[in-house]
């Protein structure tokens, strides 16, 4: 499978949201002790656009390390394809042990999906799926999981013109 080329998205006209998924404590073990440092999870979105983010950031003090975070996931953007409310088919997104399924859901619904799921759903800015956590309940591999999916989520004028077909046709 070729590896796809994404543009890179410019943070600078986006009003991005950051949201906190996980904070770790970790530890290194050295000669004249035990090294204490933070590593932070956190998503960024803007609703409107339909772009999302994550990264992780690591430092000494908890608040460096969501800095950190924040600047990763600014670097690491997607646009993401969605209909007005909810996402167009059911897709299932994998990352190592963890998967992720997004179902499409009628207007009123709301999102249902717990931590890390839910966050990277708001920050795209879905207002109503079904969400099911398989597997892993890591939080690294559910929101990457949870990124795979949107990502395979298509714009049925791109699959339309894929196929050769006239979007009516499909």
């Amino acid at each position: 499978m070729a590896a796809t080329v994404t543009k890179r998205i410019d943070p600078k006209p986006l009003n991005l949201k950051e949201q906190v998924v996980s904070i770790n404590r970790v530890t290194k073990v050295v000669k004249g002790g035990k090294n204490l440092s933070f590593s932070a999870l956190v998503v960024v979105g803007d609703a409107e656009q339909k772009i999302v983010g994550y990264g992780t950031g690591k430092a000494k003090e908890v608040p460096s390390a969501i800095k950190k975070g924040i600047e990763s996931a600014k670097k690491n953007l997607r646009k993401i394809n969605v209909l007005q409310t909810t996402v167009p088919h059911r897709v299932v997104g994998r990352f190592g042990s963890g998967a992720v399924m997004l179902k499409p859901a009628p207007e009123g619904t709301g999102v249902i999906a717990g931590g890390p799921v839910r966050a990277v759903i708001q920050a795209v800015g879905i207002s109503n799926v079904l969400t099911k956590s398989l597997g892993s309940h890591n939080p690294h591999n559910v929101v990457k999981a949870t990124m795979d999916a949107l990502e395979q989520l298509r714009d049925r004028n791109v699959v339309a013109e894929m196929r050769n077909l006239s979007p009516e046709n499909l």
